[in-house]
């Protein structure tokens, strides 16, 4: 059975619309695989002899800070690591057991990247923990349960995605522990030094995170099953009718037509409104490179800028016109000019981008240079990289199924790793031109040619309209039958 859902799984992928992206994405993919593992498995071996040199206790200084590691790993997850998605409906007509249905996707997250690369760091580690004479029993016991705290964290991913709240208290308790220990008030590693210590030193402590595993897999199980019925769990929930009075924006046509469309689709949609969530996130970005600018690579300001200003344009100006898969035929079919649709996009992304650069004003604190930087790179994305999103679009036909997040094993993720790495190439060149103007005189020269650049997409934006309109005139019938599919 399992070998069955395998083959569809295969069919559907390379049947799919978008099979040409989807295969550029895996084999970049592949590379940021291959990246991170080499990272975790030169930490892995070298982690143990830089301590050693550190006159520290490696294993009792790894085992002091891996409450962050994993809380660093649960909360990445949820930002990046999707929910197995399957065509269930279909199945459930078939002599299919439920319970088979259920292991098979759960397996899928068994043998996510997210979890076999964490096996890089402890077998390398493990292994020099056996060279350097630490009792044999005791450390591979450390090491299963290690391992068995890494999948808890899937099977957390898999519960806490189905809970929008319960996010939201995850983070915020991460942030405020994290916070108390920065400023000294409270050092929770303190306390859980005590069991990680006692998972090494204490031979049947290493059931407790292993019973912990089994008993969210079971939970997880059971949860999914639950849910894998067509009157119930993949049903679609009627809710109370709410009209809301947006003719304010009458004033503007067609423009104005579009605007409250995507205002209604934010607000109504739970995947729409995550990025709004992840917009705010945007903000704190420049955090990790301001906060101590002299360790920083020189190119950092204005790579951190991009990202503070910009973070409604990569998470809901990356799938334009995604949004509007489900309705897109339809709207095809009606007199709608190419030009008011993609201006209204632009609009949103314009709006949200100045509100952003107004939030970020707190990053005065660090100095004017710094929110110099954030201003520039406010500019810039309103000027081309807003621009280069509208393009982007004509290509990515990956439809986005906004009631998604209700069925039992939905897509739940507003942003993505794909959504990075499409983004990338829209940091070159700020970055370039931040590089040359620092080269030619001082950094301040680089935020004006970042500025500058930022300006003439401004200026010049009917004539690049002009050429996005005829672009997505031309690739029409394509996204209206990418559409009509599954990605």
């Amino acid at each position: 059975m399992i070998k069955k859902f395998l083959y569809l799984e295969w069919k559907a992928f390379i049947r799919s619309a978008s099979f040409a992206t989807n295969l550029a994405m895996k084999i970049l993919m592949g590379f940021l695989v291959l990246y991170f593992t080499l990272v975790f498995l030169s930490l892995g071996i070298g982690a143990f002899y830089i301590l050693k040199e550190m006159k520290l206790d490696p294993l009792a200084t790894i085992n002091k800070f891996l409450i962050y590691y994993f809380l660093i790993d649960l909360g990445f997850r949820l930002l990046a690591q999707k929910i197995p998605i399957m065509n269930i409906r279909p199945l459930l007509s078939l002599p299919f057991k439920k319970s088979t249905i259920v292991h098979f996707s759960l397996g899928k997250t068994i043998l996510s990247f997210f979890n076999f690369v964490h096996a890089f760091f402890f077998v390398p580690f493990s292994i020099v923990l056996l060279i350097e004479g630490y009792d044999v029993v005791s450390v591979i016991l450390w090491y299963l349960a290690m391992m068995a705290l890494v999948y808890s964290n899937n099977f957390l991913n898999l519960l806490l995605s189905n809970k929008d709240k319960l996010f939201g208290v995850f983070i915020g308790i991460a942030a405020i522990l994290g916070g108390f220990q920065y400023y000294g008030f409270f050092n929770i590693t303190d306390y859980t030094v005590v069991f990680f210590d006692g998972l090494f030193a204490l031979k049947g402590l290493f059931l407790l995170p292993v019973l912990v595993l089994i008993g969210l897999y079971y939970y997880t199980f059971n949860y999914f099953k639950s849910e894998l019925y067509l009157d119930a769990g993949l049903s679609t929930k009627h809710e109370i009718a709410k009209t809301e009075d947006l003719t304010w924006l009458n004033q503007f046509g067609t423009l104005g037509t579009f605007l409250k469309n995507d205002i209604k689709l934010i607000k109504r949609n739970k995947r729409s409104r995550n990025t709004i969530l992840m917009s705010i996130l945007f903000l704190f970005y420049g955090l990790i490179f301001f906060n101590d600018s002299s360790h920083q690579p020189p190119i950092m300001p204005i790579f951190a800028g991009i990202f503070v200003s910009g973070g409604f344009l990569f998470t809901f100006g990356q799938f334009v016109p995604s949004w509007d898969s489900s309705y897109y035929s339809l709207m095809m079919t009606q007199n709608i000019s190419y030009k008011g649709y993609l201006s209204s996009k632009w609009w949103l992304i314009v709006i949200a981008t100045f509100i952003s650069t107004i939030l970020a004003s707190f990053y005065l604190y660090y100095g004017g240079q710094v929110y110099l930087a954030i201003v520039a790179g406010a500019i810039y994305n309103i000027g081309v990289n807003s621009h280069l999103i509208l393009l982007g679009g004509a290509y990515t036909k990956t439809p986005i199924d906004l009631a998604s997040s209700k069925g039992a094993f939905g897509d739940k993720k507003a942003f993505n790793v794909r959504t990075m790495l499409i983004s990338l190439p829209k940091l070159l060149l700020p970055i370039l031109l931040y590089w040359a103007g620092s080269a030619l005189m001082n950094p301040n020269l680089g935020l004006v040619f970042v500025a500058i650049a930022g300006v003439l997409g401004f200026a010049f934006r009917n004539k690049v309209f002009s050429i996005i309109e005829k672009i997505y005139k031309t690739e029409k019938y394509k996204t209206i039958e990418a559409y009509k599919q599954k990605a």
